[in-house]
């Protein structure tokens, strides 16, 4: 497993065969292999279903969990517990240089930077890897928020994604 990942903020975990499981049907055996509060509403909506496509990819390749998903948690205070916030990671691993990320932060944290710090943290890691130069993301353009926060983390606009209303942005190594 990946070391964890810190910010100012925040702590991210890589995900695992048994944070997967746990996630899925073990919610006190999550809280406990993460060290965090995991609150009621998780996981984000938008993560919800595909939680047993993320557990068969990690048990396929273990070894690339990484490249899955990471658990997102707040961590300001020394004293206060650490909370489960979001999501983030990779739709496998990279392909020719590319590593496509994708994130999901609970509505009750929305709009505190969250998305952000995370997504610069995970974007350094994965151009920090061997042969990755690329990072690329897609957002709806109805989601002027989800815009927001990869502009903030040094991602450029490379066109329009694959999906209708969908835009492409691109972060590059070095820049």
């Amino acid at each position: 497993m990946s070391a964890l990942l810190t910010t100012e903020r925040l702590v991210l975990v890589p995900g695992s065969v048994a944070l997967a499981r746990a996630e899925i049907s073990d919610r006190a055996e999550f809280a406990r292999l993460l060290d965090a509060d995991v609150p009621e509403a998780w996981p984000p909506e938008t993560l919800a279903d595909a939680l047993p496509f993320f557990l068969s990819l990690i048990e396929a390749s273990p070894h690339e969990a990484e490249w899955f998903g990471w658990y997102v948690m707040t961590h300001e205070t020394p004293s206060a517990p650490r909370v489960l916030v979001a999501s983030g990671g990779f739709k496998g691993a990279p392909i020719d240089g590319l590593a496509e990320i994708g994130y999901s932060v609970l509505p009750e944290f929305q709009g505190r930077g969250y998305a952000t710090e995370s997504v610069r943290s995970l974007a350094r890691w994965a151009l920090a890897q061997p042969g990755v130069t690329r990072v690329l993301a897609e957002t709806e353009w109805a989601n002027p928020a989800s815009v927001r926060v990869l502009e903030r983390a040094g991602f450029v606009r490379a066109g329009d994604g694959e999906l209708p209303g969908s835009a492409r942005y691109l972060l590059h190594k070095g820049g």
